[in-house]
């Protein structure tokens, strides 16, 4: 039985609340060139994206995989550990079976920054 691929989306575009007038990396290209250079669990792809429509909240990710709950988070600050937190909360949500990570054992950012929680397609039957 081959593992299944996590993928870990990060809007690239996040202003995280800057006007539109200043120059520079945005925060979102930030968050991803972090995590393009941290310790992601194997079986984990990062991939970028634009406009998670979720712009003055901070930046966002999402963390999809076949068959698992999908889970999209926001407010993070790619200056103040954000990094760290999405590599913790990646890895066990990579671990789980279905995404449903239990609440407890969640990061604490990841507990307050739900924006939204998303079944997958194959919901069977009740």
């Amino acid at each position: 039985m081959t593992e299944k691929v996590t993928e870990l989306l990060v809007c690239t575009t996040c202003r995280m609340g800057m006007p539109t007038d200043i120059e520079g990396p945005r925060p979102g290209a930030q968050l991803y060139d972090a995590l393009a250079n941290s310790n992601l669990p194997e079986g984990v792809v990062l991939k970028p994206v634009e406009c998670l429509s979720n712009c003055k909240e901070g930046c966002s990710i999402v963390l999809r995989s076949e068959g698992k709950w999908t889970y999209v988070y926001g407010r993070f600050d790619p200056e103040n550990g954000a990094k760290d937190i999405i590599v913790d909360g990646t890895t066990k949500y990579h671990a789980s079976q279905d995404g449903l990570v239990p609440w407890r054992e969640r990061p604490e950012h990841f507990r307050k920054n739900c924006i939204a929680r998303i079944p997958p397609l194959e919901i069977p039957n009740v």
